[in-house]
């Protein structure tokens, strides 16, 4: 297996994105269709930005695999994720994580390293905003391109999927929803318990009358507070609950999980979205501490009920692995918040407005071309691989998502010397949330669809480079990606890009580089 190393040349994109005329998309994707059009998928801008899946080896609805679902694919690719002749198809479940790149930022702003173990590149790509063209129904649009990142042959290239927006189909089902919330003696730190309290405060009062919350707390043992209760005239007892949360002692996570699913599962209401919301720093010191194990005891209700766990991340000291591996047994996501307005944002809009799913065991597979691919790199992925074969395979399990979201996968390409033609073919399937009748929709990329320079890409592709570039940094791979700037070099890039979309997330990303550079990393 060959192993590339990039060429240093950051100067061209940090210089030319400070001086070029960059495209600012704004609202949801623009065009018409999922494919292709003149080599590229349509979207807002000129070439519009894709997102890829990401697939939980363990997760498999038959429960057939011993944990290592990429079977034969792993032993196509190298350590690094690259991936040679004969094999140009690659595979994934699709997922919305954004912990991990919340996580490094609260641990930059500390004057910390983050682990590089808890670097997900696809969480910091995912953060972002993108201009993604919007399906009409349920399930995905595909859109994909490309540019040419100035190191030889190489390319970066993006495969796009975006779901309806919250508000397009109207009316969505009641939801019944149970916290697992960690009242543990580690809690008591600012921006841990406080923030939840808050949050569920202001979320009561923005839920629907028809819709149902229930209470479990756990610490040394788990206790159901509140059991599961149609909100209509009862809010002010769920509000004495919430407000009624204090810390304790040590941190059984394993109990509050098993009692949180045992609460849904009694509450569970039929024609509704059942959901497990666990909050907590995943710092578990007492019981089972294993996710596998505590997933397993509650598979039942996961599989069976089809309820998932949405798991939301608080404190500097902050379990990420315990957590996120949770959120992927349970068919669920995670995110991370450490401010009181990311901890409303997550609880008061984003999780009331996507209540419903818009698809199921959502997959994507890209096909690179052998006549003018040469090889290609996942960046990211690392855990959600799924075996080629299995991608059609419906009892594999995939991702589920909701309404509003954009999933981005980046992939480096080096192209054949002279290559011209069909460069990749995007795919993503899914099961219809009420039917589980799967569909597919593709889009393709053409080499003459690639934009010369990063420079030349749209401004959401930049800032999506920008974005993996910094996860790179961070992670420190032996083979950094190609033409990979220095931090110095991405903190010009980025505040070029803040300045140009007047973007809060993106000056975020723009703060985090350079705290990170302030470092020394």
């Amino acid at each position: 297996m060959k192993t590339h190393r990039a060429h240093r040349t950051p100067r061209l994109f940090a210089i030319a994105a400070a001086t070029a005329l960059l495209l600012t998309g704004c609202g949801a994707g623009a065009s018409d269709s999922g494919e292709a059009s003149d080599g590229a998928a349509r979207g807002s801008e000129a070439f519009p930005a894709p997102g890829a899946p990401r697939a939980d080896p363990d997760r498999n609805t038959d429960g057939d695999t011993d944990g290592d679902a990429d079977g034969d694919a792993d032993k196509k690719a190298d350590e690094d994720g690259r991936t040679a002749a004969p094999d140009h198809l690659s595979t994934f479940a699709l997922d919305v994580d954004t912990a991990s790149y919340g996580y490094a930022r609260r641990t930059l702003t500390e004057g910390r390293r983050p682990d590089p173990s808890t670097i997900r590149p696809e969480e910091f790509v995912n953060s972002f905003r993108q201009d993604y063209e919007r399906p009409d129904g349920n399930g995905f649009s595909v859109t994909v391109d490309g540019a040419r990142t100035g190191d030889d042959d190489w390319s970066l290239v993006r495969v796009g999927l975006a779901t309806r927006t919250a508000e397009q189909r109207g009316e969505r089902p009641p939801a019944a929803l149970t916290f697992v919330i960690d009242v543990s003696g580690s809690m008591a730190e600012p921006g841990r318990l406080d923030l939840a309290r808050s949050a569920l405060g202001t979320m009561t009062d923005r839920l629907r009358d028809d819709d149902s919350v229930a209470l479990v707390t756990f610490s040394g043992e788990a206790e159901t507070v509140l059991p599961m209760t149609r909100l209509g005239d009862h809010r002010a007892r769920v509000h004495r609950a919430v407000d009624s949360l204090e810390p304790t002692d040590s941190t059984n996570l394993g109990a509050g999980v098993e009692t949180g699913y045992a609460t849904a599962v009694e509450g569970l209401r039929e024609g509704a979205t059942n959901r497990v919301v666990l909050v907590s720093d995943a710092l578990a010191n007492t019981g089972d501490t294993d996710a596998d194990s505590i997933l397993e005891r509650v598979s039942g209700a996961r599989r069976e009920h089809g309820i998932t766990l949405f798991g939301v991340g608080v404190g500097s000291d902050y379990g990420d692995a315990l957590m996120e591996r949770l959120a992927d047994r349970g068919d669920g996501h995670t995110t991370y918040v450490s401010t009181e307005d990311e901890a409303r944002e997550v609880f008061s809009t984003d999780l009331p407005r996507n209540i419903d799913l818009t698809a199921r065991d959502a997959k994507a597979q890209v096909a690179f071309d052998p006549e003018t691919v040469a090889e290609f790199r996942l960046i990211g992925y690392d855990d959600r691989r799924v075996a080629d074969e299995d991608f059609r395979d419906d009892r594999v399990d995939g991702g589920e998502v909701g309404p509003g979201h954009t999933v981005t996968a980046l992939y480096a390409v080096r192209t054949e010397p002279g290559a011209d033609g069909h460069l990749a073919t995007a795919t993503v399937r899914w099961l219809d949330p009420d039917t589980r009748t799967p569909h597919e929709n593709s889009g393709r990329l053409e080499t003459g669809a690639l934009h010369d320079r990063l420079t030349d890409a749209p401004v959401r592709f930049q800032v999506t480079a920008t974005a993996a570039y910094f996860a790179d940094a961070l992670r420190r791979p032996e083979s950094p990606l190609p033409d990979a700037p220095d931090l110095g070099e991405l903190r010009e890039t980025a505040e070029t890009l803040a300045s140009r979309t007047e973007d809060k997330d993106v000056r975020g990303l723009a703060d985090a580089i350079d705290d990170a550079s302030r470092l020394d990393l």
